[in-house]
């Protein structure tokens, strides 16, 4: 089934999503919010060189309400920003990499759950987030991918902002919506940082989700510093959109604005 905007449906069968742009997004499933990787206000910098790279957001965001859980896949500052967290209430409770927590334990929060590869957070007896192998960040560290899922409606969401699908996700069989980045970005020394096509390619083999939803590529952020002429860019909607036509498979890719709430409605079938 295609999905579409349908006022109409029951509320199980639908999950609302907002991108605040990069990898920010505010998830909204079984009548829970959580804030995934925010970056909401101030600029962002890596362990304060903002000589190298800093991010510049042209419009802050207000702090949405009523956030149920902090969702954190990394400990890097573009998915664990300070700035935002200081924002947020610490009593919040927070599920992360083992990375992750340790930053949002320095900030000051009580209720922080850590995720290894293969464990399994529920919250409310509603949702079930189960932490994936992601992205490798150095030699030695392997980051978080998360499976999302409504444990009554079947709905589920999976999430990894680098690129880098596991293996082990053939054990799911199928989902929903996709979030993964479709533009690639390499430095001439570093090497590839996130992988765009290649890495969504293989999250809808591995997953035949209904949607697509692109992450990480800046829309409105700009940056500023020393990498950032470096950085070599390759993708785009179209040409995953071909490539995936050429290997029958059937996700639609969604482009939304940021800051747009998208409203989908979905049959739970695929997980």
């Amino acid at each position: 089934m295609n999905p579409t905007i349908e006022a109409s449906k029951p509320r199980s069968r639908f999950m609302f999503i907002t991108w605040f742009d990069v990898n920010s997004w505010l998830i909204e499933l079984a009548d829970k919010r959580i804030l995934l990787d925010p970056w909401l206000v101030d600029t962002l910098v890596f362990n304060h060189f903002s000589w190298l790279i800093k991010g510049v957001r042209p419009r802050f965001y207000e702090i949405p309400p009523d956030i149920d859980l902090i969702l954190l896949s990394q400990g890097l500052e573009d998915h664990a920003h300070p700035p935002t967290l200081k924002r947020l209430n610490p009593a919040l409770p927070v599920v992360a990499s083992p990375n992750g927590a340790r930053v949002a334990e320095g900030l000051g929060y009580s209720q922080v759950t850590s995720l290894e590869h293969g464990e399994e957070f529920v919250l409310d007896g509603a949702i079930a987030i189960k932490a994936f192998p992601g992205a490798p960040i150095g030699p030695f560290l392997t980051e978080n991918g998360y499976l999302i899922r409504d444990l009554q409606s079947g709905l589920s969401l999976y999430y990894e902002p680098h690129g880098y699908p596991d293996e082990s996700l053939k054990q799911i069989g199928g989902v929903d919506v996709a979030i993964t980045p479709i533009v690639s970005l390499a430095l001439p020394v570093a090497g590839t940082l996130i992988r765009g096509q290649p890495g969504a390619l293989e999250v809808a083999q591995l997953l035949n989700p209904q949607i697509i939803l692109p992450t990480a590529d800046a829309s409105e952020v700009t940056y500023e510093g020393v990498l950032p002429p470096l950085m070599q860019s390759q993708g785009s909607v179209d040409q995953l959109q071909q490539a995936m036509g050429d290997r029958h498979l059937t996700a639609q890719i969604l482009t939304p604005q940021p800051g747009e709430r998208l409203e989908l409605s979905l049959e739970p079938s695929r997980s």
